[in-house]
């Protein structure tokens, strides 16, 4: 008799929906070495441009602004803030003229080339003298905190200018010679256009007492804040000699961390 095949029972399986695939990120494009040049060059130009026009490194040489400012000590200057007004970006930029009491850097007027730091104690149109190593301004006697004494007396040096400088002042040809012209009933009176400078160290400066007033042409900027500070004799700056600065550059990385003032770093110049 036939018989009957049962029906097979066939499992399905329900196909899963496929997963969408995350799309392929684009490669990055590597960078070629014309652009890797020209990012270099632009780093390097607007490094050069903020040394140049806006922030300068300077290094104190000599004790003529202690305590305030000490052999060693490495400052960065602004030199925006004092620069001569120009008409297109006065208004952007805020310029000002120098103040009493402003610690700035500028040009020797007896040594161009030569980079000096003073206070301001004079700007155009002042009265100053000094009695018995007192200044005065406009007839006031000034309460200087800053300034350090030696404890000598010079005639010249702490009254003047009505003590006349002696024949082995310091004083240069062209301020001995000029000095009079300034100095009205016992005062030597700021012209306009120029400044008077004096040093912290009061008997040590040489300043305009003994080389004149400082031109506003000459100024370059206002110091900003000690970054470093190297405790070193004197003479290690005044070296010439390729020798000499390979032997203060192995000074520098012998003594770096015992000789630095770390006390000194980042402090504001006032």
């Amino acid at each position: 008799m036939p018989t009957t095949k049962k029906p097979v029972k066939v499992a399905t399986v329900k196909a899963e929906p496929a997963k969408p695939q995350p799309p392929e990120k684009p490669e990055k494009p590597k960078e070629t070495t014309p652009e890797f040049i020209a990012s270099i060059a632009v780093i390097l130009v607007t490094g050069l441009f903020i040394i140049t026009f806006t922030l300068q490194a300077f290094t104190i040489p000599s004790s003529s602004m202690e305590n305030t400012l000490l052999i060693g000590d490495h400052l960065f200057v602004d030199r925006i803030l004092l620069a001569p007004m120009t008409k297109w970006i006065g208004k952007l930029i805020p310029y000002r003229d120098p103040q009493h009491g402003d610690v700035f850097v500028f040009i020797a007027p007896a040594q161009p080339g030569l980079y000096l730091v003073k206070r301001v104690m004079g700007v155009p149109g002042d009265h100053i003298h000094l009695q018995d190593g007192v200044v005065y301004r406009n007839g006031e006697a000034l309460k200087e905190p800053y300034v350090v004494r030696q404890g000598d007396y010079n005639g010249y040096r702490d009254n003047f200018p009505s003590v006349p400088p002696g024949e082995y002042e310091q004083l240069t040809p062209e301020w001995r010679a000029t000095l009079p012209s300034y100095v009205q009933n016992g005062d030597l009176v700021v012209p306009p256009g120029h400044y008077f400078a004096m040093g912290d160290n009061r008997d040590v400066s040489l300043d305009s007492r003994y080389w004149g007033l400082v031109p506003r042409e000459n100024l370059i900027g206002r110091p900003m804040f000690i970054y470093w500070s190297f405790l070193t004799p004197r003479d290690e700056y005044e070296r010439q000699g390729i020798g000499d600065r390979i032997a203060w550059l192995f000074n520098i990385v012998i003594h770096f961390f015992d000789h630095t003032r770390w006390s000194r770093m980042f402090h504001v110049v006032h």
